[in-house]
């Protein structure tokens, strides 16, 4: 695995070695964008509650109300929304995404110009919420200036993704979720050591949170890396053949990936946002004490959601049915189980108990910077585990990997013509 990193730095991988520098150029863009308060704006100076999340994918941007601190999350709410829109019951867009590569760039499109409605919808409300002012000119030319913000930052995801290492969306959030830590970790350290009664304790305590950190970045690429293989056979191949080049269906432990998390942060920011839009104070008491995920209630339902989304966003991606028909269409089944409905079952079977064990840890991930919180004294910039880190390590294993198959594939082509 180290072996193909290292060559990046050959003489012929030139071309890989400018896409990482273009990457890198790109992504200090973005972090100088995040620390550009919008003119006429000031920092946000009171807690954030869940909007934290926000704060926290932005790189800091919505803290600083800066002109990126909407990110790129309006894009992400655009594509959830377009996936709910091609199941079963809207067939334009299931037709679409039957229809390959045209239908799917269509349906790129749509999000596109979506997303862009959901950013000024978003940062219109955003800017009523925190700016407190009564200025309806001052609030428009905010709202234009965030949803441009997040404009640009779509544009830069796309030449990430065309000239640099790919995932561009993926790596933005991702990036602004690491320009977050190290003032995370320095506020522990200074809480702790420098602030602290007893500096040996001190030390102590910050050692076991790093230590715990790392733990936990550990497990999650554990359960992200974990797949089960299904033993599959094809009807032109001998017994022989078969067993001595085995083959699989993989399925992940965690087939679902961060999205359910994701999903159920998004879906449970809707009456937040609501709540800072109305200034009703009934409502906004009614919010923080039942629906806010830092209480027992908003747990709950923090929780049910992500079990929720996790089955849905799964057997969308996985249909049982398809992998079925598409392993029938290519010759191949499963031992011991029947073409047809009774692999598509099997498969089903499969994936519900994935499930499972894949939506318990992520609940456990999601669910212990609340308990972190409430046992800590540190303030609500500080988590361990969590969303933020799922997403960094999700996009920092998936582009590491996209990395070392170009290189793998290059030598193979080098090798290829020495022959």
């Amino acid at each position: 695995m180290f072996a193909n990193i290292k060559q990046i730095f050959v003489r012929s991988n030139k071309d890989i070695r400018k896409r990482i520098l273009f990457t890198i150029g790109a992504l200090a863009i973005f972090s100088i964008g995040t620390n550009i308060t919008v003119p006429g704006a000031k920092s946000i100076t009171r807690e954030l509650g869940f909007l934290q999340i926000l704060n926290l994918m932005s790189g800091g941007g919505l803290k600083n109300f800066s002109i990126f601190a909407l990110g790129v999350t309006p894009y992400i709410t655009a594509t959830i929304i377009m996936s709910f829109l091609q199941t079963d019951i809207f067939p334009y867009f299931k037709e679409l995404r039957e229809e390959g590569y045209t239908g799917q760039q269509k349906i790129n499109k749509i999000s596109r110009y979506l997303g862009i409605i959901l950013a000024f919808l978003q940062s219109y409300i955003f800017s009523i919420g925190f700016l407190n002012t009564d200025s309806s000119i001052l609030i428009l030319k905010t709202s234009l200036i965030l949803t441009a913000g997040t404009a640009f930052l779509l544009w830069l995801g796309d030449r990430i993704t065309e000239h640099g290492i790919g995932n561009g969306n993926s790596l933005l959030i991702m990036a602004g979720i690491i320009q977050t830590m190290p003032s995370m970790f320095y506020q522990v350290f200074n809480s702790l050591i420098i602030d602290g009664s007893n500096t040996i304790l001190g030390i102590l305590l910050f050692a076991i949170f790093v230590i715990i950190y790392l733990g936990i970045i550990v497990g999650i690429i554990f359960i992200q890396e974990a797949e089960e293989r299904l033993p599959i056979q094809y009807s032109n191949k001998t017994n022989s053949a078969y067993k001595k080049s085995q083959s699989y269906l993989p399925i992940k432990l965690n087939p679902s990936g961060v999205m359910p998390v994701i999903l159920a942060s998004t879906i449970l920011t809707i009456p937040i946002t609501i709540a800072e839009f109305l200034g009703n104070d009934k409502f906004k008491a009614f919010v923080d004490n039942y629906i806010n995920y830092s209480t027992l209630t908003g747990a709950i339902i923090y929780v049910v959601l992500i079990f929720a989304f996790g089955y849905f966003w799964t057997f969308i991606q996985m249909n049982p049915k398809e992998m079925s028909k598409n392993l029938n269409e290519g010759g191949a089944y499963l031992p011991s189980v029947r073409p047809g409905k009774d692999t598509a079952k099997y498969i089903n079977r499969v994936l519900s108990r994935l499930n499972v064990s894949g939506l318990f840890f992520l609940a456990i991930i999601a669910l212990i910077p609340i308990i972190f919180s409430k046992i800590s004294s540190l303030g609500s910039s500080v988590t361990v585990g969590g969303t933020g880190l799922l997403i960094v390590v999700g996009v920092a294993l998936e582009t590491f990997k996209q990395l070392e198959s170009s290189l793998v594939a290059r030598n193979y082509k080098r090798r290829s013509k020495r022959l």
